[in-house]
């Protein structure tokens, strides 16, 4: 769902002002949830500002971006340390993609590796091989 433009809301507040129409004409004129209108109208009541609000989610980028060295330090005792543990360590009351997102910009990432050698290179069984079957071709045609 988008956001619906600045544009948009003052004309909608402009048409409500001008008296033509009530709240669901409106909504319905401009292809908008009655919700929508009602919103728009509280929260001009409230403070006047209509603007759209999804900046003000969560924590601004730069309070998890300042803990950068504290990330830096942190992961070199610890390479392995969850985005749980860091933000314990860092004692930040933000989400986790928060973190995730910093850390990628920082150019750290998480990257499972294997603690034990890799495995050999060939084959497990020892004896025949091949796909199925003894090894014989046969037509699957009745003869």
């Amino acid at each position: 769902m988008r956001t619906i433009s600045l544009d948009l809301r003052e004309r909608i507040l402009a048409s409500y002002d001008q008296k033509e129409g009530t709240r669901e004409e409106i909504a319905q004129r401009f292809r908008v949830s009655l919700g929508m209108v009602k919103k728009l109208l509280q929260r001009r009541r409230q403070g006047g500002d209509i603007g759209p609000r999804y900046h003000r989610c969560g924590l601004k980028p730069g309070k998890v971006a300042a803990q950068g060295q504290t990330f830096r330090q942190l992961l070199s005792r610890k390479p392995d340390m969850t985005l749980e543990e860091l933000r314990a360590g860092t004692a930040l009351k933000c989400s986790l993609p928060a973190i995730h997102y910093v850390l990628e910009k920082m150019g750290l990432t998480y990257k499972k590796r294997r603690s034990g050698p890799a495995n050999k290179t060939g084959p497990t069984l020892s004896g025949r091989g091949g796909v199925g079957g003894d090894g014989k071709r046969r037509s699957t045609r009745p003869d």
